[in-house]
């Protein structure tokens, strides 16, 4: 099978979750867990870059969407969100990235968890656009991601973010190579930020966008 842009993250879907347990403990799945109050029930759901499935399971477990499609470029993590989650009728697995979602389709929520930091500027612009014009209106975009510290950020935190950045570039073929300007980008878009939480000391943030 062809592989699709983006999908880099094949060679390390074995060891993901453990590496980034490790590394950042329970955070990265509490700053994801925060956004499951906001996905209304009966929802149309997209879960774009979800990896290896424990956040659709925790979707499946505390909302009560109508349909949910979980798109993943790496076909290894989206087997083992397979594997970790039951056959269930409104789940939709689909192997592909934002270019394959179709131009009808539309979402009441779109759900990007920690995949916005993956690209470069111009490219993390198609990703946006392209998913916006999948939300509903008044559709919610429920993000989570590392988020860059604009003042003085500490030592550890510029360190950790160039680490990642080496380290995934070298085996995932991420093309990124420092945290975006997330800002600007969803206000270009329009989207009004509702609600915020940090965590990891302000490294990690989960917001509420409406559009």
């Amino acid at each position: 099978m062809p592989q699709h842009p983006d999908s880099g993250f094949d060679l390390v879907a074995s060891f993901y979750d453990p590496l980034a347990k490790l590394v950042f403990g329970s955070s990265l799945q509490d700053a994801q867990a925060w956004l499951l109050p906001y996905i209304p029930k009966g929802a149309t759901v997209l879960i774009i870059g979800g990896g290896s499935g424990w956040l659709l399971k925790q979707v499946l477990r505390h909302t009560s969407p109508k349909q949910v499609v979980y798109l993943e470029a790496s076909e290894k993590m989206l087997q083992l969100a397979r594997q970790q989650n039951p056959a269930s009728t409104i789940v939709t697995y689909r192997h592909g990235t934002d270019a394959d979602l179709q131009t009808h389709e539309q979402f009441n929520v779109v759900i990007t968890p920690f995949l916005l930091d993956l690209f470069p500027d111009a490219r993390l612009s198609q990703l946006m656009q392209r998913l916006y014009a999948v939300l509903a209106p008044c559709g919610l975009w429920l993000f989570t991601d590392f988020w860059p510290v604009q003042h003085q950020p500490p030592f550890w935190q510029k360190l950790l973010a160039k680490t990642m950045y080496l380290f995934f570039g070298v085996l995932s073929g991420v093309q990124g190579r420092q945290l975006p300007d997330y800002h600007r980008h969803f206000s270009e878009s329009g989207l009004k930020e509702q609600q915020r939480k940090v965590f990891y000391g302000g490294f990690v943030q989960s917001k509420v966008y409406r559009k």
